[in-house]
């Protein structure tokens, strides 16, 4: 596949009426990219059910075949992966091409950087913007070098792996989920133990999947808020089954059309509800929203449910800083929340959205002053003033091939008076490919613009 990005298209949402019905959300996206990833590195036939199928996966999945494994689709979200087993990686022979996909791109450095292997990864306009020096200063510790880079750590990028790679103690200089993936994942072929310090605790899939495929990791406490996680490097991983859950990044989309559209009720089946993913349904709770918990159970060692969601009255209330690491994809859509509610929110230490697909933190303010809404950035906050239910909307979000700034003003248009377009749908197949439909399903008025 070429970086290119896709032809654009212009995408209105209009005002809806109730939206109702039961919908289950893709997969989720991190756990899709580990699943392969893991699948790669584990002796053996890993099956995966409910993988997401978005363009972001199908790259790793991509990587994982360039890298000598096998990865096959069977069925709808049902993945075959055979493995080569740590340090069986082979040389790829042409670029590792990863469209827009900064998980998936900075996972697979992580897993080639402690392989004596050459690798060149590289990927569409959006993702050639992203900074990944602070994946790559790490993965220089270990023994790995990097041949050729573009100014400031970007892609395209060529990476070659030590021939026996160095265990380090490494504290990340942010809570970082893709940090400290990338550098336990490099640890997994390296002698002795690799250790990650983090501040505030990130998502942590990985560590639940390293034990899930047979490896030994130790999570500690550190300070307040944060953990240690030592790996024991060169285990054998053992092929695992794996279940992905419904992805709360992408159910946060239909959630919050439904708290916002009037007399609106919906079910989202088997979401993950693992806390440190699930700080966006502990703010709208926070702001009064009705999401009730379902079916509470486990699959694959994350706890899931399903999300009963109920239209109602919003407030604005001050979000602080270190809930980031556990919503910080969900601030846009919580923007669009915020723009409904009675009052100011506050949305605090929002650094890390300057360095997404795009400058979300710009993208959301711009998008939101097209639709007429009092917003106003102040240092690293977001402060939107709600309209207690009121939007104009009208406007056209521009979304910097930025998936998720483009569901989220979707979103917003299905509640506005005016309704709202975005400038490009095309990228929204990067992680929700059925997201206009499923948006249909429920009754949402969404569709191509007129040319």
């Amino acid at each position: 596949m070429s970086a290119s990005h896709p032809e654009p298209f212009e995408v209105v949402a209009r005002p809806s009426a109730s939206l109702r019905g039961h919908a289950r959300v893709p997969g989720d996206k991190s756990i899709s990219h580990r699943a392969l990833l893991f699948g790669l590195l584990a002796v053996g036939e890993t099956c995966v059910t409910g993988l997401l199928e978005g363009e972001d996966v199908l790259r790793t999945a991509d990587a994982v075949r360039a890298l000598g494994g096998i990865a096959e689709r069977l069925g709808d979200g049902e993945w075959r992966v055979r493995g080569v087993g740590v340090g069986g990686l082979q040389e790829p022979t042409g670029v590792l091409d990863f469209g827009n996909a900064g998980t998936g791109s900075r996972l697979t450095m992580g897993v080639v950087a402690s392989h004596p292997i050459r690798a060149t990864f590289d990927g569409d306009a959006s993702l050639r913007k992203r900074p990944m020096r602070r994946i790559v200063d790490p993965l220089l510790e270990m023994g790995a070098v990097v041949e050729s880079e573009q100014d400031g750590g970007r892609l395209p990028l060529t990476i070659r792996g030590p021939r026996e790679a160095v265990p380090i103690v490494y504290e990340t200089p942010v809570a970082s989920a893709q940090i400290k993936s990338a550098v336990l994942l490099a640890g997994l072929n390296a002698p002795g133990k690799t250790t990650v310090i983090e501040k505030e605790a990130s998502r942590d899939h990985t560590e639940h999947l390293l034990r899930h495929f047979g490896a030994e990791v130790v999570v500690e406490p550190h300070g307040e808020h944060g953990r240690r996680i030592t790996l024991t490097g060169q285990p054998e991983l053992v092929a695992r089954d794996i279940v992905v859950p419904s992805d709360p990044s992408s159910a946060a989309f239909p959630l919050v059309a439904a708290l916002i559209v009037p007399g609106s009720e919906i079910v989202l089946e088997g979401v993950m509800t693992n806390p440190l993913r699930t700080g966006l349904f502990t703010t709208l709770r926070e702001m009064g929203a009705d999401i009730e918990e379902l079916n509470r159970r486990e699959e694959g060692g994350e706890t899931i449910a399903d999300l009963r969601v109920r239209a109602g009255a919003l407030k604005g209330v001050d979000v602080p800083a270190e809930r980031a690491p556990s919503m910080i994809d969900e601030y846009p859509v919580l923007a669009v929340a915020a723009a409904f509610a009675s009052g100011e929110t506050r949305m605090r230490g929002l650094h890390e959205l300057r360095v997404k697909e795009s400058d979300r933190l710009q993208a959301v303010a711009d998008g939101l002053a097209a639709a007429g809404v009092d917003v106003r950035i102040e240092g690293d906050d977001l402060i939107v003033t709600g309209g207690a239910g009121e939007v104009r909307g009208g406007g056209v979000a521009v979304t910097h091939l930025d998936h998720r700034i483009a569901m989220s003003f979707l979103v917003l248009g299905l509640a506005a008076r005016e309704g709202m377009r975005v400038d490009d749908g095309a990228m929204i197949a990067t992680s929700f490919p059925a997201f206009v439909p499923l948006m249909r399903d429920l009754g949402g008025e969404i569709s191509e613009a007129a040319a």
